[in-house]
């Protein structure tokens, strides 16, 4: 069973948006999936309460106490996890040493990518990732025409050793898809194939 975790120290870098819809494609393709929510906000708590039941199943978990871990979690597939803020509680510490892959979403700006960078050196000292047993798949995410500065952050990371996987356009879709408990895999519409075609990379990575 894998265990899926994405995180980022900063905020705002659209993790939720990642997990929730990570969590639809692994469902879509017969998987069973939970969604494991870590952050003290519940947004992916909020996200499943909201999801039909006609769409492809996702088991919701509250892992926001670290004794939840585990619950849960033998007869799946896949948990994706909505990791909390951070690297200094015990709970974000336990989540990284058991994940298998390790999603960090980045958005165009210095600001987001210098913070990023400095929560990917602490992710590297802990001891599973520094011993290649978790991997590290960066996504610059809610890339619109106007980020200018997307080459920037992706030469700055690539020269720190974390190339970027894959980019996910900013797009009004997501958040209607959030409202409705929804993602953009639970339809095969063909507006939404672009996006859909952007995800390969990640799915492909922690298939």
């Amino acid at each position: 069973m894998r265990k899926i975790l994405v995180v980022n120290s900063k905020g705002g870098c659209g993790k939720t948006t990642i997990a929730t819809n990570l969590a639809v494609a692994l469902a879509n393709r017969g998987e069973d999936v939970a969604l494991a929510d870590a952050d003290r906000q519940k947004s992916s708590l909020s996200w499943t309460k909201r999801r039909p039941a006609d769409l492809a199943a996702i088991e919701s978990l509250n892992w926001t106490k670290e004794e939840a871990i585990g619950d849960k979690d033998k007869k799946l597939d896949a948990i994706v996890i909505d990791g909390p803020g951070g690297l200094r509680s015990e709970l974000a510490k336990n989540l990284i040493a058991e994940a298998s892959d390790i999603i960090v979403p980045v958005l165009p700006s210095a600001f987001d990518w210098q913070a990023t960078v400095k929560f990917l050196d602490g992710i590297s000292d802990i001891k599973r990732v520094r011993k290649g047993k978790a991997e590290i798949y960066l996504i610059a995410n809610r890339i619109n025409r106007s980020s200018t500065q997307i080459a920037e952050l992706e030469q700055t990371l690539a020269k720190k050793g974390y190339p970027v996987l894959c980019r996910i356009s900013d797009r009004v879709a997501y958040a209607k898809h959030a409202a409705n408990g929804s993602g953009i895999f639970d339809y095969k519409d063909g507006r939404s194939s672009e996006m859909r075609n952007q995800w390969h990379p990640l799915l492909q990575a922690v298939d």
